[in-house]
């Protein structure tokens, strides 16, 4: 991940995001070794695993890729398995890390709500960092994978004053080809789809399903999908499936003013006098720290 922050850098980038947990990967097996089984042993093995290579947000690991976003001047977006912290140290999250290039790590949003077989092994996030943040010229937003279809998660954004979207995918292709799109003309912002690829090379050896999964035939596990679109849900990039590579585009702010001639959504075309929108913001594990206090004294 260093080396494309300098990557980037030298191609001028200013902005860069990684796909959904790409540090340190995807819960793939869970979908294909009935992750569900109760008790399993097996399973029980596999989780620990997770939970070990998973990151609290205070961690060096992190530290370094912040300090190689400010060394570069680089903002970044990227997914990681967050540990939680205190009361959820048992917990992984899906989280969205922001960087920015000067002030370090300004948020970390939880994912809202793990999709499927997910539950499994994600625990249900909170909206302590569901904000836009402003990096350089632009007002910047982010979600995780199918959060991007929760309507008011969307509307949360786009009322910050959402100029530029960043929804970040595992890497299935026929997932997150149609979000992207939408969002990019329902909000009439610029939208970035980072979307990873991940095969069975890429899976530590003494990974618990590997050899089995690897004797049923499976090597690739997710295939890419990035893309960039204009807010008139023009695509201006794609990636090429199965290849790591960085995607570019020049970011246009005129074409969102453009855009919201006709469509506002949370301004002249909102009704706000007639829809309001209530965000929790505390964070989960901290709602539990308090929780336990007032337990306490009682």
């Amino acid at each position: 991940m260093i080396e494309f922050i300098g990557q980037a850098a030298k191609q001028g980038i200013r902005l860069l995001a990684f796909p959904e947990v790409a540090l340190a990967g995807y819960p793939f097996w869970i979908c294909r070794t009935n992750g569900a089984a109760f008790d399993d042993r097996r399973q029980q093995r596999a989780y620990s695993h997770f939970l070990d290579a998973a990151l609290e947000s205070d961690s060096e690991i992190l530290a370094e890729i912040v300090t190689a976003a400010r060394d570069h001047q680089i903002s970044v977006y990227l997914g990681f398995n967050e540990r939680g912290r205190r009361a959820g140290r048992g917990t992984v999250y899906c989280s969205l890390a922001v960087i920015d290039a000067n002030r370090g790590l300004v948020g970390v949003h939880r994912k809202l709500m793990p999709t499927h077989d997910e539950r499994l092994c994600w625990g249900i996030g909170d909206a302590r960092d569901l904000r836009v943040h402003t990096l350089g010229a632009l007002r910047v937003g982010g979600l995780n994978c199918w959060e991007n279809w929760m309507p008011l998660a969307r509307y949360a954004l786009y009322g910050d004053g959402e100029d530029l979207h960043i929804s970040v995918w595992p890497g299935n292709p026929g997932v997150c080809k149609e979000a992207p799109r939408f969002i990019a003309s329902e909000g009439r912002v610029w939208s970035v789809a980072a979307s990873g690829v991940l095969s069975m090379e890429d899976i530590p050896d003494d990974f618990e399903f590997k050899q089995e999964l690897t004797q049923e035939g499976l090597t690739t596990i997710f295939r890419g999908g990035s893309q960039i679109i204009s807010p008139h849900g023009e695509i201006i990039a794609t990636a090429t499936d199965d290849q790591e590579e960085i995607i570019s585009a020049e970011i246009d702010l005129a074409l969102v003013r453009e855009a919201r001639l006709s469509l506002d959504p949370s301004g002249h075309y909102s009704r706000s006098d007639l829809f309001t929108l209530g965000i929790r913001r505390e964070r989960s594990d901290d709602r539990l720290i308090e929780s336990g206090k007032e337990n306490l004294r009682e």
